[in-house]
């Protein structure tokens, strides 16, 4: 497969995702930017200002990792350093999505620990990072949100989303929608007035999926 052929195979992986993520309510619109790795020094990623739901060939940028445009789009997300922070840390990520999931970002804006429940939820999310709020497309927030991808396959960066990784775009988005999930759970069981429960920690160990 040459170069341009791995780049149009995943932006269109990436423009199905992003049909997947809006859809899922996990942003809305614009609202977040989608990623993969194409070789050791270049990657792609959504165009500044483009629908996540409407995503053609001409909404993608490829960008090398010392940040400059190299083909597609001429401007690139403006969240493009946090892409690209996060693959110069994580040599085996080949994914980022980030999205704007409305219950992860308030259960985090309210100081509650998003909990993990299930085990889908265990074994996807597995443990998550977080940052302050930082502005979006800041040097900031792209370095801090690297640093906590070197122990951690989501994270969530305070007062505005998460980025979730993965070895394929597929792990990437399915992270994203157990992160949400759990998020979404731990809420519900708030509203019970459940504070404790999560994922058995002797389990943790063990977890493995069919």
């Amino acid at each position: 497969m040459t170069t341009q052929q791995r780049v149009e195979a995943l932006t269109a992986e990436l423009s199905e995702t992003g049909l997947g993520v809006v859809e899922r309510g996990l942003a809305l619109a614009s609202g977040g930017n989608l990623s993969a790795r194409v070789d050791d020094t270049t990657f792609v990623v959504t165009a500044s200002g483009t629908w996540l739901d409407r995503l053609t060939p001409d909404d993608f940028t490829v960008m090398n990792l010392a940040g400059e445009v190299v083909a597609g789009n001429p401007s690139p997300s403006s969240e493009w350093k946090l892409h690209q922070r996060t693959y110069e840390e994580r040599q085996d990520i080949n994914s980022v999505v980030h999205v704007h999931p409305q219950h992860t970002v308030l259960l985090d804006a309210l100081g509650h620990e998003i909990r993990l429940i299930t085990l889908d939820h265990a074994y996807y999310v597995r443990s998550i990072g977080t940052t302050p709020y930082y502005p979006n497309g800041s040097d900031e927030l792209a370095d801090s949100a690297a640093e906590q991808a070197k122990s951690h396959n989501c994270i969530v960066m305070g007062n505005h989303g998460c980025s979730a990784l993965g070895e394929t775009i597929s792990m990437a988005y399915r992270r994203a929608l157990n992160l949400e999930e759990a998020a979404t759970a731990t809420y519900r069981a708030l509203l019970l007035g459940d504070t404790t429960t999560t994922m058995p920690a002797d389990a943790f160990a063990a977890l493995h999926h069919a």
